[in-house]
């Protein structure tokens, strides 16, 4: 339970981590699409995603460093698969979702590192604390849609996910491994 509210925020991080493919703004169809995060507590993973969360992106694959994207992730959304370790991760100690309802990411740059591939840089916000990070991604596109995935890792404790004896790493391992996936419809 106290692992995945330490997950969370990494979940959260995902999602506004990754942007998405379009040249007119679009929205990430959040049906087809996920966040999901893993972290380790007393050394055994945990797995959770987030349910909802929205973002708009204006991508051009030819043109990268002009990406326009901005996520945003309901931290209330927590799903560990657990009611009880769920309810543990919105409290004040974890995510403090009643203070801080979403976490935040905007794509400061955009790169591309190889045929499909790129990276996504910017400021992620989580509990209102800011920390600039880089996500990479590949981009598929298929029957008029571009899925975009990719993962990162983030540390838990400089966004006080976890504070007072929960900052123990010991316990909850601060190193969290955010996944997503994101599909939207292909620019015409």
């Amino acid at each position: 339970m106290k692992l995945a509210l330490a997950l969370a925020p990494a979940l959260a991080a995902g999602l506004l981590a990754l942007p998405v493919l379009a040249q007119a703004p679009q929205k990430v169809a959040a049906d087809r699409s996920q966040i999901r995060f893993v972290f380790k507590q007393m050394n055994v993973p945990v797995e959770g995603r987030f349910r909802r969360f929205d973002a708009t992106v204006s991508f051009d694959p030819v043109k990268p460093e002009a990406t326009k994207a901005e996520f945003e992730v309901e931290l209330a959304s927590i799903d560990l698969g657990s009611t009880e370790g769920e309810t543990e991760a919105r409290r004040k100690p974890w995510l403090h979702v009643e203070a801080f309802p979403k976490a935040k990411f905007v794509a400061a740059s955009v790169r591309q590192t190889g045929p499909g591939r790129y990276e996504a840089t910017g400021p992620l916000t989580i509990k209102g604390i800011t920390q600039t990070i880089t996500a990479p991604f590949a981009l598929t596109e298929s029957a008029g849609l571009r899925t975009v995935e990719g993962s990162f890792g983030l540390k838990r404790l400089p966004f006080r996910i976890g504070e007072g004896p929960w900052a123990d790493t010991e316990t909850v391992a601060d190193d969290v491994s955010v996944r997503f996936r994101f599909v939207i419809a292909a620019a015409r």
